[in-house]
C-alpha cells in the first residue's frame, strides 16, 4: 500500500512508555517523531526524574519557572503524559490494560521489578503474543551484573570509552575523561529504536512479538567500533590520544593565533594540498611524512611542526584558505554558534512548537529527513499528566466519576 504524504510512518502504532531519564525516553521520542502514539506513564505529583533536573527550567508566559527542566524537554516531545501509580492494585490493572492495547512496550526498570506487578514480558505476552517488549537496563537481563544499577558515566568507564577519551597521560591535563553528553544512554536509545522497528517488521511477517534486551554496557562495547577491531588485530589496547586520531595524521585540533580549529587530513593528496596552503609544500617530499603510515610513525614531530606553523594566523584566516582547497577543516563552535551556523539553519535543526504553559518551546529537530513522510515537530513535551483523562477515557473507557475517585486516592 502506498502511503500518502500526510501519513506518518508509524501511524497506528501505540507505544506504552514506562521509561524515565534518558536512554528509554530517547528511544520513545524517536518513535513519536516517526508517528507512533507514545503514552508515557509518570508518577503522580512527580513525573519523570528529569522534570526536576534544573535549572534551567522552561519559563511560562510571565517569565516564571515552570515545573519542566530543559533536560526533560530534550527527550519527551510528541508523547502523551499519563500519571499513574503502578504500585497500587488499581494502577497496575490500568497499566496492564494499556499494555494489552499497545503494540510496543518500552521499560527501564531494574531487572525483575515489573514482574512483581505482572507487567513483565512473560506475563503480558501470554495474553498479548503480538507485543514487542523492549527492556533497557545498565547490564542486561542476565549475567553477574544484572542487578547492578547502570548509569552512563560508570558505563563509559567500564565499557572502555574513557580509556580512549582524554589527553595522553604524559601531557598536561592527561587522564581519563567522559564524553560531554551521555553517549551510552543516547546510543542505547538509538539501538533500541532500531531493534523495535526490526521487531515490528518481524511481527508483520510472523504475527508474533518478542522481548528485546538492551543493555548500556553492551551498547558501549559495540560502539567502540574500529577501536575494538584495532585491539583484536594488534592485541594492544588503544590508549588515550586527546583530539588526535589513532590511525591518521594530521587529524588534530591546532591552536591558531587566536583560537582552536580542526584539521582532519584523510589521505596523502589532502596532506599535500594542506602543506601547500600553509606554505610548507616540501613536507610531502620528506620520506618521514610522504605517506600516512610514515606520518603516524612520526606523529609527535609532524604535529609539533604544524602547531608552530598554525600559530602564525587566526583560525578564521586559516579556515578561509583551507576550505576552498578541499582540505577537511572546521571551527570548534559553542552552541550559540552552532544554532547560528548557516548550514544548521538551512537544515532547520532548531524548531518551535506551541506549549500550554510557555506559549512555545524551542527544540532540536530530528535529524531524520523523509521525502514522503516529513516529521512535523508540532507536539511539544507534555506537561505532567496532561493526557491522563484523554487516554484513560478514550482507550480504556474509564468514566469521569471513576477517574475522579482514582485521582482522590492518588492512583492517577
Amino acid at each position: 500500500m502506498f502511503r500518502t504524504p500526510m501519513q506518518r510512518i508509524l501511524q497506528g502504532v501505540r507505544v506504552l512508555d514506562l521509561t524515565r531519564v534518558l536512554a528509554g525516553p530517547w528511544c520513545t521520542q524517536n518513535l513519536a517523531d516517526l508517528g507512533a502514539e507514545v503514552i508515557k506513564i509518570e508518577r503522580p505529583g512527580k513525573g519523570d526524574d528529569t522534570r526536576s533536573w534544573g535549572p534551567p527550567f522552561l519559563k511560562d508566559r510571565e517569565g516564571h519557572d515552570t515545573h519542566d527542566a530543559a533536560y526533560y524537554l530534550a527527550c519527551n516531545r510528541g508523547k502523551k503524559s499519563v500519571t499513574l501509580d503502578i504500585a497500587t492494585e488499581e494502577g497496575r490493572g490500568i497499566a496492564r490494560s494499556l499494555a494489552i492495547s499497545a503494540d510496543v512496550l518500552v521499560e527501564n526498570f531494574k531487572v525483575g521489578d515489573l514482574a512483581r506487578h505482572g507487567l513483565d514480558y512473560a506475563s503480558l505476552s501470554r495474553e498479548h503474543p503480538r507485543l514487542v517488549y523492549c527492556s533497557i537496563t545498565g547490564f542486561g537481563q542476565d549475567g553477574p551484573y544484572r542487578d547492578r544499577p547502570g548509569y552512563d558515566f560508570m558505563v563509559q568507564g567500564l565499557g572502555g570509552l574513557m580509556s580512549v577519551t582524554g589527553e595522553r597521560d604524559d601531557l598536561p591535563g592527561g587522564g581519563p575523561q567522559k564524553v560531554g553528553v551521555a553517549v551510552s544512554d543516547l546510543f542505547t536509545g538509538m539501538y533500541a529504536t532500531s531493534a523495535i522497528l526490526a521487531a515490528l517488521l518481524h511481527r508483520a511477517a510472523s504475527g508474533r512479538g518478542q522481548h528485546i534486551d538492551m543493555a548500556l554496557l553492551d551498547v558501549q562495547v559495540a560502539m567502540l567500533a574500529n577501536l575494538s577491531s584495532t585491539y583484536f588485530v594488534s592485541g594492544v589496547p588503544p590508549e588515550r590520544m586527546g583530539n588526535a586520531h589513532q590511525n591518521i595524521v594530521p587529524y588534530h585540533v591546532f591552536r591558531a593565533s587566536d583560537e582552536f580549529l580542526i584539521v582532519a587530513v584523510g589521505n596523502d593528496s589532502q596532506f599535500a594540498k594542506f602543506c601547500e596552503v600553509i606554505g610548507e609544500a616540501q613536507w610531502p617530499m620528506d620520506p618521514r611524512f610522504a605517506t600516512n603510515p610514515q606520518r603516524v610513525r612520526h606523529r609527535d614531530l609532524l604535529v609539533g611542526m604544524i602547531s608552530e606553523r598554525m600559530r602564525s594566523r587566526t583560525a578564521r584566516d586559516w579556515l578561509s584558505r583551507l576550505e576552498p582547497s578541499g582540505v577537511p577543516c572546521g571551527p570548534i563552535n559553542n552552541l550559540e554558534q552552532v544554532f547560528a551556523d548557516p548550514q544548521v539553519r538551512h537544515r532547520r535543526m532548531q524548531v518551535k512548537a506551541p506549549h500550554p504553559a510557555a506559549g512555545e518551546v524551542c527544540m532540536v529537530a530530528s535529524p531524520m529527513k523523509f521525502s514522503a513522510t516529513p516529521i512535523p515537530h508540532d507536539t511539544p513535551p507534555p506537561t505532567l499528566g496532561q493526557h491522563t483523562v484523554e487516554v484513560l477515557q478514550g482507550i480504556l473507557g474509564i468514566s469521569a466519576e471513576r477517574l475522579a475517585e482514582l485521582r482522590a486516592r492518588g492512583v492517577v
